[in-house]
């Protein structure tokens, strides 16, 4: 692969980057969620977070022209879903006491397992401590936890997240930032 570039999002790619989320999803989510998991999530939780674009904090990972990934971080209390779900929360975080927020990492298929998420969640991570943050937070699908550990991150409490009647788990993970 090419090297990668990252940079952050616009709003008139909100759309490519939800069909990337979709493509991901129900590609990459295979033997962790159902079919029908993977629906729910994709019309109730996946999906952008058009205010983390408008704050600049929402990345696309770029190879010769070519979306890759998306993903981003936020110093808002939502810890995580896109625009469709009903539980975001605008107000911002205190450095000082709370962690960042890591929102939204998704990876085109044919991409996957290639550096992409790696090098997306280092960029985010380096953004929140330069923003003074010392910890950071997510929620994590049940694909995406392997990832995560591997970067240093420590689950928490699964959950389960009803999404149009249809239950839906997924995982809290927490990271101490170094200096």
């Amino acid at each position: 692969m090419t090297s990668l570039s990252i940079r952050p999002a616009r709003a008139d790619e909100i759309p490519a980057l939800n069909a990337l989320i979709t493509a991901s999803a129900r590609i990459l989510s295979q033997g962790h969620y159902t079919p029908e998991e993977t629906e729910a999530a994709i019309a109730h939780v996946f999906g952008v977070d058009s205010e983390l674009v408008a704050d600049g904090t929402y990345m696309v990972v770029e190879s010769g022209g070519e979306t890759l990934g998306c993903g981003g971080w936020s110093r808002r209390a939502t810890l995580f879903g896109g625009d469709s779900f009903a539980g975001r929360a605008s107000g911002l975080l205190d450095p000082a006491h709370d962690a960042a927020k890591i929102r939204a990492f998704f990876v085109a298929p044919a991409a996957a397992r290639r550096g992409v998420g790696a090098a997306l969640l280092a960029a985010c991570e380096q953004a929140a401590r330069a923003a003074g943050f010392a910890r950071t937070e997510l929620m994590a699908t049940l694909p995406g936890v392997p990832f995560y550990a591997a970067l240093g991150y420590v689950a928490g409490s699964a959950t389960t997240v009803d999404c149009g009647g249809v239950a839906v788990r997924f995982v809290a993970m927490a990271k101490q930032l170094s200096a």
